[in-house]
């Protein structure tokens, strides 16, 4: 098959010539190449949707005689991010003689066991259940992709004649059927049935096509999804308008952000009803055509049709009856009528689930929504971390589109619900869900951590982000947060600058968490500054600024963020690092060590206010963490050296001398502190003081 270099309209080509010619020929390189372009564009398919392949000869390492191998996109892998690992490599005799002992579609399941038995490399990743689709296709190279635009005319009423007519007969068409290996079987029929093809349309599903080359299997992809493309926007608002015309109007961007911050923590917590849950929110421009459509109400409760959409964004959406311009603040009021939308949510789910079980289905799963649009105002999402909720965002964005297209050209279909539950609760999906690591102690919660741009707020942001929670930072300092922020990857942190001694910029900061992640689990109060004078030269200005940053900050991120807290109804944390000064009395030191004695006993006193509501509130106390510590930048180092009589490079040994262990203590020290009082272990305990010092008897709490 010939596929001439093209530039297309509605598809990027990014093959790069270069690239290719360094890759050498090198056939699984340039699958991976191939791969990754194609994983790039979430017009093409989305995070871990579709599955590339090619084929290659190779030396049998037992009979050293050449063998032709197939190289796939592994279980549960994604193209936009494979690398060699993320392959699974087969001898093709063995796959083509499972066509042999196939007993027929209800047992279907037992020949994915039988995959393993045609590994060729034994460092491959575990073979797919989509791996026969590629096996049975007599081609070098195979896509098989998610495109929205695909989906659309496979999703569509007319989709069969669609195919048929737009591509000239050159797309094949196979009906609606689970992935497995009967559906390979049918590929193969649907070739030899039309010789000559480019491609095959999947039902309700996506699209597979193929090349001689790595390049012209790539060429050949986009050239089908540009044309399927070109005739869904020849289309829109042709025979009525986009999603039956506008129904409501958003409100202004920023009144729609502050609307979905006040009401994505009360969502979180009734979305944490099973198991807790971590957030996304968005207002595409896309999201908002939808939901504010005279649409809505028909398409949103018939749920997606591709299986990889529908797995992630679970049957249907949850749609809030609330206007967009609903006054918030009496979030009780407002909770009354959410929990009635979730009860109805969830005994719909169960009934789902009742009326479509099998004797061996697995059991009834959580409940709750995975996907809130609320009219006006944009899409929640909620889901087991970040990364799993963003990309659950994305697929049902790509689900609106399939919608859009469908509509635009014929009518939505979405999956029935019998073959969505066999697909849901599938023997194989459970398996693959059982074999998931074990979460890590933070997994699913969400920490807020002021002072963050460096020293001990960045060490207490990693540690708590290596053990799975996702992490906040605030910091004054610009310039600062930025680099700290370069430490995380996309889906464990964000952040905010913020002046903790203000309310509103406070208030900015809980916000974007609130978006960002759905709420906040975890508030530690880490801003600070120290201040080394005696009495006389201690200056009002000094007193002003050592109280409102270390006194007056905890007391603002504290009161704000326990109203996130209490609206997500699930307790959580207050940890505030002090100081061994709050304890101690030593010289020079009237204004940093008052102000930390009042930020302890600010401590206790927020302790014996909120354990009721499960809220714990306790102190880390460190002591003399010179490196890499922000405090001892400046003149702090230089006053607590003069009142030693020591010099300041002296302090580290200094310090450490005076302890009991004889310890130097650094950042990492405080961070596995903080970890201590909210890793798990400790969930009972609130009120105390844990000191990070070395030992220093005279700050021994008892």
């Amino acid at each position: 098959m010939e596929i001439l270099e093209k530039t297309f309209k509605h598809v990027d080509s990014r093959w790069d010539k270069n690239k290719e010619a360094a890759l050498k020929g090198d056939e699984v390189a340039l699958l991976i190449y191939r791969s990754n372009l194609l994983g790039s564009d979430l017009r093409i398919t989305n995070y871990g949707g579709g599955n590339t392949s090619c084929k290659t000869v190779e030396k049998d390492p037992l009979t050293r005689k050449d063998t032709e191998i197939m190289w796939v996109k592994g279980s549960g892998g994604d193209i936009g991010t494979l690398t060699r690992s993320g392959l699974a490599a087969l001898y093709m005799e063995r796959l083509l003689a499972l066509k042999n002992i196939y007993r027929g579609l209800q047992y279907e399941d037992e020949m994915v066991e039988l995959f393993n038995h045609c590994i060729y490399d034994l460092n491959s990743k575990a073979p797919s259940i989509d791996t026969p689709l590629h096996a049975f296709l007599p081609f070098k190279h195979i896509d098989h992709l998610h495109p929205d635009a695909a989906i659309a005319i496979a999703a569509s009423k007319d989709g069969e004649q669609i195919t048929r007519e737009l591509f000239t007969g050159q797309i094949a068409w196979v009906p609606w059927q689970r992935p497995g290996f009967d559906l390979a079987l049918k590929l193969d029929k649907a070739l030899r049935d039309n010789p000559g093809i480019r491609g095959i349309m999947l039902g309700g599903h996506g699209l597979f096509t193929w090349g001689d080359t790595s390049y012209e299997c790539y060429q050949n992809s986009l050239d089908v999804i540009n044309k399927a493309s070109a005739y869904l926007q020849e289309n829109y608002g042709k025979k009525r308008p986009v999603f039956g015309g506008k129904k409501i109007e958003s409100l202004p961007q920023e009144d729609r952000l502050k609307q979905a911050a006040r009401l994505a923590p009360v969502l979180r917590g009734l979305a944490s009803g099973y198991a807790r849950m971590v957030g996304h929110f968005t207002d595409d421009d896309r999201v908002l055509e939808f939901i504010n459509s005279n649409d809505l109400d028909r398409l949103a409760p018939l749920g997606t049709s591709c299986p990889d959409h529908f797995l992630r964004t679970k049957i249907k959406p949850l749609v809030l009856p609330i206007p967009a311009h609903q006054d918030l603040s009496d979030k009780a009021a407002i909770k009354v009528i959410l929990e009635k939308e979730f009860n109805e949510y969830r005994k719909y789910y169960t009934k789902y689930y009742n009326d479509h079980k099998h004797q061996n289905s697995p059991p009834v799963r959580d409940p709750n929504p995975v996907i809130i649009l609320w009219p006006g105002i944009g899409m929640f999402s909620f889901s087991k971390d970040k990364q799993t909720t963003r990309v659950a965002s994305e697929f049902y964005i790509n689900a609106i589109n399939v919608m859009k297209g469908a509509e635009a050209i014929s009518e939505y279909v979405a999956l029935p619900l019998q073959e969505a539950f066999d697909i849901e609760y599938w023997l194989l999906e459970e398996a693959k869900l059982q074999r998931m690591p074990k979460e890590k102690p933070l997994s699913r919660k969400i920490a807020f951590i002021t002072g963050g741009g460096g020293g001990i707020g960045l060490a207490i942001a990693k540690k708590l982000s290596s053990e799975g929670a996702c992490v906040f930072l605030t910091d004054i300092n610009e310039k600062s947060l930025q680099q700290a922020s370069q430490e995380f990857g996309r889906d464990v942190a964000s952040g905010a600058v913020a002046d903790v001694t203000k309310a509103e910029s406070v208030q900015r900061a809980y916000e974007k968490v609130s978006l960002d992640f759905g709420g906040v689990d975890i508030i530690v109060n880490c801003a600070g500054l120290a201040i080394s004078k005696p009495l006389e030269q201690t200056t009002e200005q000094d007193w002003d600024l050592l109280n409102d940053v270390i006194v007056k900050g905890q007391f603002t991120v504290s009161q704000e963020g326990v109203e996130i807290l209490r609206a997500q109804n699930t307790g959580g944390d207050i940890v505030n690092i002090a100081s061994k000064n709050a304890l101690v009395a030593g010289p020079n030191n009237i204004g940093y060590g008052t102000a930390k004695a009042a930020q302890t006993h600010m401590s206790r006193l927020l302790a014996a206010e909120l354990g009721k509501e499960k809220i714990r509130v306790n102190v880390v106390n460190p002591d003399a963490v010179i490196e890499g510590s922000k405090i001892w930048e400046g003149e702090w180092a230089a006053g607590r050296a003069k009142a030693y009589g020591v010099t300041v490079a002296e302090l580290p040994a200094f310090y450490a001398k005076r302890t009991i262990l004889n310890e130097i203590i650094t950042t990492e020290d405080i961070a596995n502190g903080v970890f201590a009082l909210v890793g798990g272990h400790l969930s009972k305990s609130t009120g105390n003081i844990i000191n990070v010092d070395g030992g220093v008897a005279a700050a021994f709490v008892r």
